[in-house]
């Protein structure tokens, strides 16, 4: 359950926090420097995510640009002390996933059905594998979505116990064993800078 603070849920919070923190842009004809980095993140990111798709692809360019800085901020945000991370509950995760996930697939069918048939059905199939084939295929289609969230929910929970889980080592070790504990500190250092990496990775 989401954590309640003075009858407000943090995770209502911690959803909406990001957008305030964001930049915006001005009416002046040149902007801060922390508009021109994420003006230039923002479009490094667009250009990649776009590089293999062709020109119909291209309408979802703002969808998945402000769902991938969406989920960056939220993840990165739940590395601070005294933060909830609502990216870490199933249901968020699960809740952004399912409907982008159908969506593919609908237009998918709607558009290509030929093509996005095909893709149950790998070319070169031998005959008496076809049918189990195209079960499995099905099933793995539609454990997409749950698989995904299952896999960011799981990667950043893992991360946040690890880290909590250090950082009360260190402390408890720091009057019994202090080269112990500065060891384990350093450990927990490394540690944060991997869960950095994982907070901007998993969006």
């Amino acid at each position: 359950m989401s954590p309640v603070f003075m009858g407000i849920p943090l995770a209502a919070i911690a959803i909406a926090l990001p957008w305030v923190l964001l930049p915006t842009p001005t009416a002046r004809w040149t902007n801060n420097r922390l508009m021109g980095l994420q003006g230039w993140f923002i479009n490094r990111f667009t250009q990649q995510l776009l590089l293999p798709v062709n020109l119909g692809g291209h309408k979802w360019a703002a969808l998945l640009t402000s769902l991938m800085i969406f989920l960056i901020t939220l993840n990165m945000l739940g590395l601070l002390p005294y933060t909830f991370t609502p990216t870490t509950q199933l249901s968020i995760n699960l809740g952004l996933a399912t409907p982008l996930w159908l969506a593919t697939v609908i237009i998918g069918m709607r558009n290509q059905p030929t093509h996005a048939l095909g893709h149950l059905l790998p070319e070169g199939t031998p005959g008496p594998l076809i049918p189990v084939l195209i079960i499995i295929e099905t099933i793995s289609l539609f454990i997409r979505p749950l698989a995904l969230g299952v896999r960011l929910t799981a990667n950043l929970t893992a991360g946040h116990l690890l880290i909590q889980l250090i950082a009360t080592a260190s402390f408890v070790l720091l009057s019994i064993m202090p080269a112990v504990a500065i060891t384990v500190t350093v450990v927990l250092f490394l540690l944060t800078l991997l869960e950095v990496a994982v907070a901007m990775f998993q969006a």
